[in-house]
């Protein structure tokens, strides 16, 4: 009884301890790979062909996911600008909303949970099969050759899914906006040119790049180092996905005080 009391209390820390050690491997394991982007350059119809993958594979999630949250936000944004007269500013509510915060973080989301999930399955089932193994055998780096390309083409892709997700969301804003809700276009427009600035959607890009480079390292860590067979498949899978998740939202809050305290 004493020992499953004990066991109870002191499973949480344990687990804190290991993803602490997790993450430090984590982070040895950046500043090594990225020593091997330069050599990726001779691999480049590998990187092209993981653009193919990964950044048009998500297009079709990211427009659809894209097309509601900017009907989502217009319609909400509605309901509190309407009790003060001011329906006029959700053009740039919206469009200052999606290019900044939503834009990166739910490009990223629906990226991590259609590529990246991939990526770590892919890499797992290459790694229990033993078929990264051989592939070290035959003399050929395995980091250079599997995980090189897929981050630097999730580093690509990611920022042109932002900009794709940013135009579709602010157009179907605007579309709601105009066409059900009754506000007029030419203001909705005018307020839009003159507050909007080119400074946020760069704003959101650069969180992209960030956030690509960040996912695409944890998806191919844990894939790669995967053990345990199909099961261990599964559990790199799910870990790949949530880890990310958690890191975007992370590092999305100590992006935005950066660049809040750069623009003051």
């Amino acid at each position: 009884m004493v020992e499953t009391l004990l066991g109870y209390i002191g499973r949480p820390f344990v687990h804190a301890f290991m993803t602490i050690e997790r993450f430090g491997l984590f982070i040895l394991f950046q500043a090594k790979l990225f020593k091997l982007y330069p050599l990726a350059i001779k691999r480049y119809k590998i990187v092209l062909a993981q653009i193919d993958v990964i950044g048009l594979g998500c297009m079709g999630v990211v427009t659809l996911t894209a097309l509601f949250t900017g009907m989502v936000l217009a319609i909400q944004l509605y309901n509190g600008f309407h009790q003060f007269g001011a329906e006029n500013f959700i053009g740039y509510t919206v469009f200052f909303s999606i290019s900044r915060e939503l834009g990166p973080v739910f490009a990223s989301l629906m990226l991590i949970s259609r590529s990246i999930s991939a990526m770590a399955a892919e890499l797992g089932t290459m790694r229990v099969s033993e078929q990264i193994d051989a592939i070290d055998i035959l003399g050929v780096n395995s980091k250079e050759y599997l995980i090189t390309p897929r981050s630097i083409a999730t580093v690509i892709s990611l920022p042109l899914l932002v900009i794709w997700f940013d135009f579709i969301a602010i157009g179907s804003g605007y579309f709601i906006s105009t066409g059900v809700l009754g506000i007029n276009p030419i203001s909705y427009q005018e307020t839009l040119l003159r507050l909007g600035e080119f400074d946020d959607i760069l704003t959101g890009i650069i969180k992209a790049a960030i956030f690509g480079f960040i996912v695409s390292s944890i998806g191919t860590y844990i894939g790669y180092h995967t053990n345990g067979g199909a099961r261990g498949v599964g559990e790199s899978t799910i870990y790949a996905v949530v880890y990310s998740a958690v890191a975007i939202f992370i590092t999305n809050y100590f992006l935005s005080a950066l660049f809040l305290y750069l623009d003051m």
